[in-house]
């Protein structure tokens, strides 16, 4: 197998990558703001302790949040090294003649499982986020 063929393999992984270090961006980016939010409800805890209930369960619905977020991290991150492993394992089999078709195809699926997973994670958090939405003025 010539270089330019490895490649050429290589080119839809590394695309996948960049994918993957957009998602982890987009999944930061909520976990910081969750992180912020429950900072600012547990100063409220202290200022406002009439309101302890309702900012306890406030507070429960963004751990949730977070737990969620976290996994999905955690699995973009498992992912990313995978599909990295994916192009070490193309140049390794090209050049060291290693048969390492089988290995490769593994290491593809387990990134793309990972991948579902964090989805699935992600698609979990946002629910929760939306369930959680209040829109205007609370009603007594």
């Amino acid at each position: 197998m010539d270089i330019a063929h490895v490649v050429q393999s290589s080119v839809a992984p590394v695309f996948l990558l960049t994918g993957v270090a957009a998602t982890l961006g987009v999944l930061t980016s909520r976990l910081a703001r969750v992180v912020d939010r429950a900072r600012a409800l547990e100063e409220r805890l202290e200022s406002q302790p009439a309101r302890r209930g309702a900012l306890l369960a406030d507070l429960q619905t963004l751990a949730r949040r977070a737990r969620y977020i976290n996994t999905a991290i955690v699995m973009c991150a498992i992912a990313a090294l995978l599909v990295a492993l994916v192009v070490v394992s193309l140049f390794a089999d090209a050049f060291l003649g290693l048969e390492l078709a089988k290995a490769i195809a593994l290491l593809f699926v387990a990134a793309m499982l990972c991948l579902s997973v964090a989805y699935i994670a992600f698609f979990a958090e946002v629910r929760i986020a939306i369930a959680a939405l209040r829109i205007g003025i609370p009603l007594k």
